[in-house]
């Protein structure tokens, strides 16, 4: 597949050929979909906690006696039956994260980037140098190229300068190639590659 590459001002930088084995596929939902599900189940921090009956800050001393009082026999305040009380069964903090295969991973970044290559939402660059961190320089540049909601990857290392750039712009993100995953790709309306990052990434899915 042959792509054209463009530089940050919108002027033509010549071209690229993408490997069909990353960029060529034809998308499958299903990997997609399992591979976003491993992402968002990582992410999810599982610190919700509650008071089970040996947590509850009660007295316990038996309320009152056991029998004659016509009511139901209770020898803990902190029980679940009263307000307050302990939870039977409630949620602890743990890990919501299954396990995915490396092979499966990698193959679900093949497909999320041949998504994009296949729906007209891939933008190869030549780099993301700039000399000058302006914010204002930048979102000049993105608009110039009607790039809208857009993850930039670059390769090993971004650009200090435009990484400082797009921190106050909301709708641009940027990762290193080795911070390339599906969901972030799938999420962006532009995915925007740098020639270095191609290379990395071919590199790394080959």
């Amino acid at each position: 597949m042959k792509l054209d590459v463009i530089n940050l001002d919108a002027g033509a930088a010549g071209s690229i050929d993408l490997s069909d084995e990353v960029f060529g596929l034809e998308p499958r939902k299903d990997i997609l979909h399992r591979v976003v599900r491993w992402q968002l189940a990582r992410r999810q921090q599982g610190t919700h906690k509650t008071l089970t009956r040996g947590e509850t800050s009660y007295s316990t001393k038996k309320i009152y006696r056991q029998k004659g009082t016509g009511g139901a026999r209770h020898g803990d305040r902190g029980v679940s039956q009263f307000r307050k009380g302990g939870t039977t069964k409630g949620p602890v903090p743990r890990s919501h994260a299954h396990d995915l295969t490396k092979k499966f991973r990698a193959l679900g970044l093949k497909h999320a980037l041949s998504a994009k290559a296949g729906a007209g939402e891939l933008v190869v660059i030549e780099n993301a140098d700039m000399a000058d961190a302006k914010t204002k320089t930048l979102a000049g540049q993105v608009s110039k190229n009607g790039w809208n909601r857009t993850l930039v990857i670059d390769g090993a290392e971004v650009n200090a300068n435009f990484k400082r750039a797009s921190q106050n712009l909301a709708d641009v993100n940027v990762l290193p190639s080795m911070g390339a995953n599906v969901y972030d790709i799938l999420k962006a309306d532009t995915l925007v590659l740098t020639k270095s990052a191609v290379e990395a990434l071919e590199a790394r899915l080959k």
